[in-house]
């Protein structure tokens, strides 16, 4: 069996390249149109969410508090809760983020399903553009690796770190068309060394 140095090195080295991958082919163009759907959605009092299945749903907790203190106001939609109720936090016009590296996912398409049902925009999140959430969506962010760094290939690693990076990207360009400024950003953010270090100006 290989070292822990060598197995921890294989993986940096495949996540790496999985990654660098990803993130020259971004799509720059989805990405904006993923801005503008939310911003328009925003400008008629609608909100945005955040769900996924699985890991991906522990994704959306992250971007939906990554989102909340940097301008845009965002919601965590359970993934599986939502056909049994949860739905309801969404109304029509609402927009929805729901992510998926497979983007066939059963649990998660009854919840798209359920959601379009209400009036909400879909953008899918998703490592396969051919897939039935990408198809169902009227934004597909395509967030995609080959390899998730292991040999099995299949725990979600490297995948979860472009879904990760995607969304991180749309919360620039949220957070920019805000116009967000430190002054503001510490009304929301004023606990902790990173609220103590706008605070002291450092």
């Amino acid at each position: 069996m290989a070292t822990d140095m060598e197995q921890v090195q294989e993986f940096l080295s495949i996540a790496k390249e999985s990654v660098d991958k990803y993130v020259a082919g971004i799509d720059f163009a989805a990405l904006s149109a993923a801005k503008q759907l939310i911003l328009d959605a925003e400008a008629k009092g609608n909100r945005l969410h955040i769900t996924g299945i699985g890991k991906p749903g522990h994704v959306s907790g992250y971007a939906a508090s990554l989102f909340s203190s940097t301008g845009t106001p965002t919601y965590e939609l359970h993934g599986t809760e939502c056909v049994h109720g949860s739905a309801g936090q969404t109304r029509p016009g609402d927009v929805v983020i729901a992510i998926s590296n497979s983007g066939e996912t059963g649990e998660l398409k009854s919840t798209v399903t359920c959601l379009k049902g209400v009036g909400v925009h879909i953008i899918a999140l998703t490592g396969n553009p051919d897939s039935w959430l990408a198809k169902e969506a009227e934004v597909a962010l395509i967030a995609g690796v080959d390899q998730e760094g292991d040999s099995m290939n299949k725990p979600p690693r490297a995948s979860i770190l472009a879904e990760i990076i995607e969304l991180q990207c749309l919360s620039i360009l949220l957070q920019n068309e805000f116009g967000l400024d430190p002054k503001q950003y510490v009304k929301w953010h004023p606990g902790g060394a990173l609220g103590a270090s706008i605070r002291e100006g450092k």
